[in-house]
């Protein structure tokens, strides 16, 4: 029998690997999860990837419309302010909504998975003094005063890793989202007219430019997670079916010609990417949903 430790810079145990009879099984405590949950629940808010600062680049670069410009140049220096001072980029510090790839070879040890990385997302928003945005019942509204509880969607697959996304989505972008059971008949362009109609309709309210995440097939719950880890994707990054690839081309063309440029105060910047997720769907029908992010497009990774 082998035994492997895993260590953070710290210095701190964050994994152990057993190796023996031909098996390799990666043991991982829930303190180490707690605090990486912790940790990325700030740095999310703090750190703007480098994808969607490119992506304010370039629209700054090929942006016709004199505010929209300056709105662009104002959201490249608010991100830079953020990155220095460990100040979040917006006061809407988000849902924290949680990625998990969970390696069927990995085993959880100390306690509560879930419950873990609910304590990281508690620990992470009150010590990084960052908005608590969640109300523990929806028609009461009492604030739980932590953050929590987190949206955790997890999935099995193979191996002895286990990854941690956290992508704090606020509440603004969230709400001009939607979901629409289409017919088949309806193709493409009943998609097309979809999303198009959602982003025209959601105008300035989602502080774009936006990220657009669609999500299309599955059943009306799937087709809502697949737009949600659309926007996941980074900038740039087109869909591996020649088809869709296509679809996210003409989509963001088609809503940047909308009108509604940066902050919604005009412009042909109104979109930074579209992202589409497909899944098999049933005979009948054609279900779409669209999820709209900010200009704040946060998302932060751990893999044990």
């Amino acid at each position: 029998m082998v035994w492997i430790l895993l260590f953070y810079s710290t210095g701190k145990v964050v994994a152990t690997i057993q190796q023996g009879g031909g098996i390799k099984i990666k043991t991982v405590n829930t303190t180490a999860i707690t605090e990486a949950v912790a940790r990325m629940s700030q740095e999310a808010n703090y750190y703007l990837g480098q994808d969607v600062l490119e992506g304010f680049q370039k629209a700054l670069d090929e942006e016709i419309s004199v505010t929209g410009k300056e709105i662009l140049q104002q959201l490249i220096e608010n991100a830079k302010i953020a990155r220095e001072e460990l100040v979040p980029m917006c006061q809407d510090t988000g849902y924290a909504v949680i990625f998990v790839e969970l390696g069927q070879d990995v085993r959880i040890e100390g306690g509560d998975f879930y419950e873990a990385i609910h304590e990281g997302v508690r620990r992470g928003y009150t010590e990084g003094y960052l908005r608590k945005s969640i109300v523990s019942h929806p028609l009461e509204r009492k604030n739980t005063g932590d953050n929590t509880p987190a949206v955790i969607h997890t999935k099995i697959v193979p191996g002895e890793t286990l990854r941690i996304i956290i992508a704090p989505k606020g509440g603004g972008s969230e709400n001009m989202s939607q979901i629409k059971m289409l017919k088949p008949a309806d193709g493409i362009e009943g998609v097309r007219k979809f999303v198009i109609d959602t982003v025209r309709s959601a105008g300035p309210n989602p502080c774009p430019p936006i990220v657009v995440g669609v999500g299309i097939g599955g059943t009306f719950e799937k087709c809502a997670q697949l737009a949600k880890e659309a926007l996941l994707r980074e900038l740039g990054e087109k869909s591996k079916y020649p088809d869709i690839a296509k679809l996210e081309e003409e989509l963001l063309e088609e809503i940047n010609k909308l009108g509604i440029g940066p902050q919604g105060l005009g412009g042909k910047t109104t979109a930074l990417a579209v992202n589409i997720e497909i899944y098999a769907a049933h005979i009948a029908s054609l279900p779409v949903a669209v999820n709209l992010n900010c200009h704040a497009a946060r998302h932060k990774e751990t893999v044990f």
